[in-house]
């Protein structure tokens, strides 16, 4: 598995992209989008130095948001993503989230386990995500 992204759980997107903006390097910021199989609005900033922020609103992190816990899961890349689902839980990781279509992702396919390094999402290889 490699590193893609971390997810972060906020209330207001436009206003984090805001302040993201004025304390770190933001190099690129993608169209905020509506997922309806993610049930989420998302939206991708990229760094100076290449690290990848997606930015997550809406029903599926409000109580993540409330409780004030704003880090939701990393993400890492991964060629098959049925194999690695069986492998990581045949490793005592547990699946929340079968894999589905991610709009952000250009319908790649994402899915979501708890696994020893907390919340991560699993994303199927193919076109590099370019905002």
């Amino acid at each position: 598995m490699k590193f893609h992204h971390i997810g972060i759980a906020t209330k207001d997107i436009e206003s984090l992209i805001k302040k993201l903006t004025k304390q770190l390097d933001i190099k690129k910021v993608s169209e905020i989008i509506y997922d309806s199989n993610q049930e989420a609005n998302l939206c991708m900033l990229t760094t100076g130095d290449d690290l990848k922020i997606e930015l997550i609103s809406g029903k599926v992190v409000q109580n993540l948001v409330k409780k004030r816990q704003f880090l939701y899961h990393t993400c890492y890349l991964v060629k098959n993503i049925e194999q690695k689902i069986e492998e990581l839980v045949s490793e005592g990781a547990l699946l929340v989230r079968e894999p589905r279509e991610a709009v952000l992702f250009n319908n790649r396919k994402v899915a979501f386990l708890m696994w020893d390094l907390g919340l991560i999402e699993i994303l199927e290889t193919g076109e590099v995500y370019r905002p």
